[in-house]
């Protein structure tokens, strides 16, 4: 220790055991440095709880993952007779053996992630950290109990949480994402109110395990994203069974004597639902954690803005999605955890890199994108400097089911044309579009042009391969349909 310097508890305190902090603190442990996590998970109003980990493995990714997974097996055996499978009876799901499964492998990871703590000499705290100054926290467990703990460094990582609109009702009769995933019961006939990709994504799951779902949208679907893109997502919901009421908000939700939840809106109309699911944003879980006391600063809406990980407090930093103006992506989070952890205990310069990163909506007709909008480039470059490249295609498992219809798959590529067509904007809705889209993502990342696409040999016969064969330009005005359509 250098002189004249303070000795601390540890190097390094990570408040938050989410993606981003077990990467960060992981990296740190394995670099040399002594660390500590803290992590507390305060109760839904519906009462869930969950272990370590953070949102992506108890009540987000994976989870939601797997019950698309099971919902596109059950999809599959629809669609299995086509190629000669023959069965009496239709196939029927089990909402409870499905939970059951699920929740055991999140268990697994769970006290795998504390295992790991052990074994790398990680301090884990099950408790609420709060500042006490810029290089001490107080922790509370469960029972109360307070304990202090000082560090040189510290990183603000604790995630976010669904919120609940000021409807009369909803935190007393609805759910969230924070719940549906270790619901004991079967969900029945469901409305899930919001628009986002949380939204959509069980809305989209939920009707392909079996049950009645509505979507109530506010404005637009998926906002942020190519709404090109969004429509076609919602088109494709359409036809797989979900129902949609648009421009409209709930006003009130009551619990009826049977059990059931009624829901009003609009001029006097209303239905009853056995579950209503709110995804209408997400916030910060900073209360409780104390910035002020630490002197770190917030935007207002209650993110902690930072540059490159740093807070305006020299040593705190803040990653994920309680910090300001970041992708919500549990890999950007991840990255920029261990880069984090490189830099103050490896002697490493490599900053995180939030530009081009892929993700997928993981609707029942997947959505991928990488880059722009085609509306953000076009409001950027001009319409003028902005070309597409796009095409509908019908998938070959499609053509033997000859009563499969509905619409088709997309894929665009918006390209820069001052900069020798430079793809600036990847988007594909297909079959499998995450496992695509990852494929795709260090091309874009490397700069790659049209011509560069245009010049891979396509694997044959697969949906990725329209990507590099897309030829109809938006401005030519020719259809991007398949003959026959």
């Amino acid at each position: 220790m250098a002189s004249g310097e303070e000795e601390y508890e540890f190097d390094f305190f990570v408040i938050g055991g989410g993606s981003g902090g077990m990467a960060a603190v992981k990296e740190a442990a394995r670099l040399g440095a002594k660390c500590a996590v803290a992590d507390f998970v305060k109760p839904s109003p519906y009462g869930s709880v969950w272990g370590l980990g953070g949102t992506c493995l108890n009540v987000g990714c994976i989870p939601k993952k797997l019950m698309h997974s099971a919902a596109n097996y059950g999809e599959g055996t629809k669609e299995s007779k086509a190629f000669g499978w023959e069965y009496k009876e239709a196939p029927t799901h089990n909402w409870t053996t499905m939970v059951d499964n699920i929740q055991d492998y999140i268990a697994s990871a769970n006290f795998g992630h504390r295992s790991e703590c052990m074994t790398a000499g990680i301090k884990y705290f099950n408790e609420l950290a709060s500042f006490v100054d810029a290089h001490t926290v107080e922790c509370t467990n469960r029972q109360g109990k307070k304990t202090r703990h000082t560090a040189k460094y510290f990183l603000v990582c604790v995630g976010g949480r669904p919120q609940y609109p000021d409807v009369p009702g909803a935190k007393e009769h609805a759910i969230t994402s924070d719940d549906i995933f270790s619901l004991d019961h079967a969900p029945g006939k469901t409305l899930c109110i919001g628009a986002s990709y949380i939204a959509l994504e069980c809305a989209g799951f939920l009707r392909g395990l079996g049950y009645d779902v509505t979507v109530m949208v506010r404005s637009i679907l998926l906002r942020g994203f190519d709404q090109q893109m969004a429509n076609m997502v919602g088109e494709h919901m359409t036809h797989h069974g979900v129902q949609f009421i648009f421009k409209e908000t709930p006003k009130k939700l009551t619990k009826m004597d049977d059990g059931r939840i009624r829901v009003e809106w609009g001029e006097d109309k209303s239905d009853d639902f056995d579950t209503v699911l709110f995804a209408t944003g997400r916030y910060p879980d900073l209360a409780g954690v104390n910035l002020d006391a630490a002197n770190v600063k917030t935007h207002a809406n209650g993110k902690i803005l930072m540059t490159n990980e740093q807070t305006n407090v020299e040593n705190i930093y803040a990653l994920g999605d309680c910090a300001y103006d970041v992708p919500e992506l549990t890999p950007s989070a991840i990255q920029a955890g261990r880069l984090l952890a490189g830099r103050l205990f490896g002697n490493s310069k490599v900053q995180m890199d939030y530009d081009n990163i892929a993700t997928t909506v993981f609707t029942p007709m997947e959505y991928s994108v990488i880059g722009l909008s085609e509306e953000v480039a076009i409001e950027r470059l001009g319409q003028e400097n902005v070309e597409v490249y796009h095409q509908f295609w019908k998938p070959l498992i499609w053509t033997i089911d000859m009563e499969r219809d509905g619409p088709l798959p997309y894929a665009k590529l918006v390209c820069n044309k001052k900069e020798n067509n430079r793809i600036i904007g990847f988007h594909y809705l297909g079959h499998n579009a995450g496992e695509v889209a990852q494929g795709f993502g260090t091309a874009i990342k490397l700069g790659a042009t049209y011509d560069d696409f245009i010049q891979t040999v396509g694997i044959h016969p697969t949906d990725a391969e329209t990507v590099v064969g897309l030829k109809v330009t938006k401005s030519s005005g020719v259809s991007p349909k398949p003959p026959g359509c």
